[in-house]
């Protein structure tokens, strides 16, 4: 008799692509689709809002909490504008190179909208759609280090070793995500980084 598949197993196998959309360079997943699908899969499924946060310095994040066949995973997600910028309870401004820009108060609108985003991401931590948000957590190259020698004027990528200013962020990434693979975490890396044979060495040795 086959093993009955885990809810993983089962949600990270559906094809997602379809009820996506861009905006800017991150992808969202229509919430109502997930949620329609995640109950036809897991007709246990439950979801709770948890309050949300305020912080004067950071702005609001907003808290969910998903319970699918015994299993309570939270996820949580900052309120933004579409810049990207956290909204706090009063308009705010910026400089940029372009000049000053505005954030705007954050409404009721905007903390209900980012919710339902959370729920999509919350799910996502059960499989549902996992593979779009793969990458968006790619340790940041250090700035301090820029290493113009090492620059690739061509690709724009940065030369990556073993134990430089970069390493400790790409370690952390590759264990966290040691379920996706070699082969997926290399192709997230090779966004930002030029990968020597050495280096892959070093990761496949990691995620053994």
């Amino acid at each position: 008799m086959d093993k009955k598949k885990s809810v993983f197993e089962r949600l990270s196998a559906i094809n997602v692509n379809d009820h996506v959309e861009k905006k800017k360079d991150l992808t969202y997943l229509s919430w109502a689709w997930a949620w329609a699908v995640t109950k036809r899969e897991c007709p246990d499924a439950t979801y709770k809002l948890l309050p949300t946060e305020y912080d004067e310095a950071l702005g609001f994040m907003v808290h969910t909490e998903v319970t699918i066949e015994g299993e309570t995973l939270p996820m949580w997600l900052p309120v933004m504008d579409g810049a990207n910028k956290s909204m706090l309870k009063t308009s705010q401004t910026y400089s940029t190179r372009y000049g000053d820009k505005q954030v705007d108060a954050a409404t009721t609108f905007d903390i209900n909208k980012t919710l339902m985003r959370c729920l999509v991401k919350n799910l996502a931590m059960f499989g549902l759609g996992i593979y779009i948000y793969a990458g968006e957590d790619l340790p940041e190259a250090e700035v301090s280090t820029p290493a113009p020698a090492k620059a690739k004027p061509t690709t724009g990528l940065i030369d990556l070793a073993v134990g430089d200013a970069n390493w400790n962020g790409v370690v952390k990434y590759a264990k966290d995500n040691k379920a996706l693979g070699f082969d997926k975490i290399g192709q997230q890396l090779n966004r930002k980084y030029n990968l020597s044979n050495e280096v892959k060495q070093a990761l496949v040795d990691l995620l053994k």
